[in-house]
């Protein structure tokens, strides 16, 4: 949620501060703001809004910042509506504190501290911490800090500057992520590598229960009893191309542009002898033969790359597999042994729900295996066995080449317990794995021509709500659709499969409204065809996704998109791309912030 940076060395750092914050607002931009130590005093420069719109305005009336030590913060409200007052940093003259989390006992901290004479300006939770510090503070940061948290219940990461220490900043975490960037006389803290890639590629990775003491020379690293921990560098392998723009309008369409090369990416290293290989991980076939159920673990996008998952694994392997949205899936007591494999699925790794279904996977003893991005990060650490995608920096908060990255993923993992099961020969297996190694270049196709999309989403601009309908895989597909659509255009729509529809959905449909077919699973093509027909009866405008090659007349569709064509099996991998540049161009069209959605943020590392 919340993005976190910090500076202390040599340079002036409101510059370094603010240019964090940019990469970092995808994680949250109801408000932004800074705190440095200017002249032995805290300074706090803060405003509602986007950076631009209101940190950046507040930082030109307020003249020249003469500081080389600041944190900094950018906002997901969670506590408090956006507002001045409820912007980070939070403290008061003696310390100063930013925060990504939620701090889950506020309240009752919040009275403690009244009844200690202290009063609140904010409706945020982050003061109760901020003031909790400030009353265990007695010289020793340290201490004030381990004994602050030893209090606080729930997930959160601190960055903590105090007035006596103008040099130093302290971070703390529990879970939500928190790095220290490692400089050449001069040190950093971010809640994640984008915002340091200028800046620097080495960093520690704190733990939870970890507090760092950081000035321009080094970082002194010790648990909550002060016991120095010795941690090791990390290099991040991104570069600092990946996280900008490179020339596309948006980080969106930039990285749906990516997608062809993070397939590669993600597929190539685990192919061997032209067969799937899970020995990165540890999972073998005798492990796969002995698993009674696969569940798919994960939230939004993530999920949904499941529900391919699930598709391609029943097929092919005739093994149960249970997809849950995480979290769900915590809270239901579900029926999991120490006989079943766990996949968890997330972007960041640190995504609270999901992280929170792996623990009582863990506690049960069944296998897990974690499919994350991020090097390091809290699910990846805490799975049994993990397997890195290799989709680099996604930073527009609608997720694309990660979605696509997961469902390629899905489909090695189908082709190895299917063979581990005996469901099919090797020969039949290499067959499979050579088709999904031609998907990027048909991907790459969809991305040569980009009109038909622009056309398809004029029709919708105006449109106050709408249906995507398909069936079997296409189903599942339009699912991720429907999302990627309203997540950025703020156009309602709804997923069903498309045999649902005479079961109460059909009465939506009304003169002109969208319906986006998703027609690509030939072997179900002429009952898809049928449930067209009967949305564009009743004056419903259908836009149609289906493979060249395929005929669909114009008592079924008014507008077709069509796209290369592959074995049915494949064509989510195809077919997502149109249906993601169309909720692309519905939103530039509408005069979105395509990559900074209302209400949403990237990294959801709160519940």
């Amino acid at each position: 949620m919340c993005g976190i940076v910090g500076y202390t060395g040599k340079k002036q750092c409101r510059d370094i501060l603010v240019n964090s914050l940019r990469k970092l607002e995808y994680r949250g931009y109801d408000s932004a703001g800074i705190a440095v130590m200017e002249d032995g005093h805290i300074k706090t420069v803060k405003a509602k809004g986007k950076i631009n719109d209101g940190l950046i305005v507040k930082l030109s009336e307020s003249g020249e910042l003469n500081a080389v030590t600041g944190i900094g913060h950018t906002r997901w409200a969670t506590h408090g509506e956006p507002s001045d007052i409820n912007s980070h940093p939070i403290g008061n003259s003696r310390v100063s504190i930013v925060h990504n989390g939620i701090i889950e006992n506020y309240r009752k901290l919040k009275n403690f501290l009244i009844g200690k004479g202290y009063k609140f300006e904010s409706e945020t939770d982050t003061e109760a911490a901020a003031k909790l510090i400030d009353y265990y503070y007695n010289g020793d940061p340290v201490d004030a800090i381990s004994k602050a948290v030893t209090d606080i219940e729930g997930a959160y990461s601190l960055g903590i500057i105090f007035r006596d220490f103008p040099d130093m900043i302290y971070a703390v975490r529990k879970d939500s992520p928190l790095i220290v960037g490692i400089g050449d006389g001069e040190m950093y803290i971010a809640s994640d590598m984008t915002a340091l890639l200028e800046y620097t590629k080495k960093y520690y990775l704190l733990d939870t229960g970890e507090i760092a003491s950081i000035s321009a020379k080094g970082a002194v690293i010790c648990d909550l009893h002060g016991n120095k921990i010795n941690k090791e560098v990390q290099t991040a392998t991104w570069d600092v191309s990946e996280a900008e723009k490179g020339g596309f309008e948006h980080f969106m369409l930039k990285e749906i542009h990516e997608q062809p090369a993070a397939v590669r990416k993600t597929i190539s290293p685990r192919i061997k002898d032209g067969l799937p290989c899970f020995d990165e991980c540890g999972l073998t076939d005798e492990m796969i033969r002995g698993y009674k159920h696969i569940y798919i673990i994960a939230c939004g996008s993530a999920m949904h790359a499941g529900l391919i998952g699930k598709y391609i694994i029943e097929s092919l392997a005739r093994t149960p597999v249970i997809v849950d949205i995480a979290s769900e899936f915590r809270y239901r007591n579900p029926l999991l042994t120490a006989d079943d494999l766990v996949v968890i699925v997330s972007q960041s790794g640190e995504t609270a729900d999901t992280k929170a279904a792996l623990e009582l996977a863990n506690e049960v003893g069944a296998d897990t295996l974690a499919l994350v991005n991020v090097v390091g990060s809290s699910i990846a650490r805490e799975a049994k066995m993990v397997m890195y995608t290799y989709a680099g920096p996604e930073i527009s908060v609608a997720s694309t080449k990660a979605y696509m990255v997961q469902s390629a993923f899905m489909y090695l993992l189908a082709f190895r317990v299917a063979l581990a099961r005996g469901r099919i020969t090797e020969e039949e297996c290499r067959e499979l794995v050579a088709k999904l190694e031609t998907m990027p270049d048909l991907i790459a196709e969809c991305l040569s021509d980009l009109d038909p999309y622009r056309r398809s989403a004029s029709r919708l601009v105006g449109a106050d709500s709408l249906l995507y309908i398909g069936r079997g895989l296409d189903y599942a597909l339009s699912m991720e659709g429907s999302l990627k659509l309203k997540e950025i255009s703020y156009i309602h729509s709804e997923s069903y499969a498309a045999g649902e529809l005479k079961h109460g959905t059909i009465s939506l449909i009304d003169d002109g409204m969208p319906v986006i077919a998703v027609a690509t699973q030939r072997d179900l093509l002429a009952k898809t065809i049928s449930n067209m027909r009967e949305v564009k009866t009743r004056g419903a405008y259908v836009i149609a996704v289906c493979p060249k090659g395929v005929s669909i007349d114009s008592e079924s569709a008014d507008d077709i998109i069509e796209i290369p064509s592959a074995d049915d099996m494949f064509m989510p991998l195809v077919a997502v791309v149109p249906l993601q540049l169309v909720a692309y161009y519905a939103s530039v069209l509408r005069g979105n912030d395509v990559d900074k959605p209302r209400n949403l943020a990237k990294s959801v590392t709160v519940e």
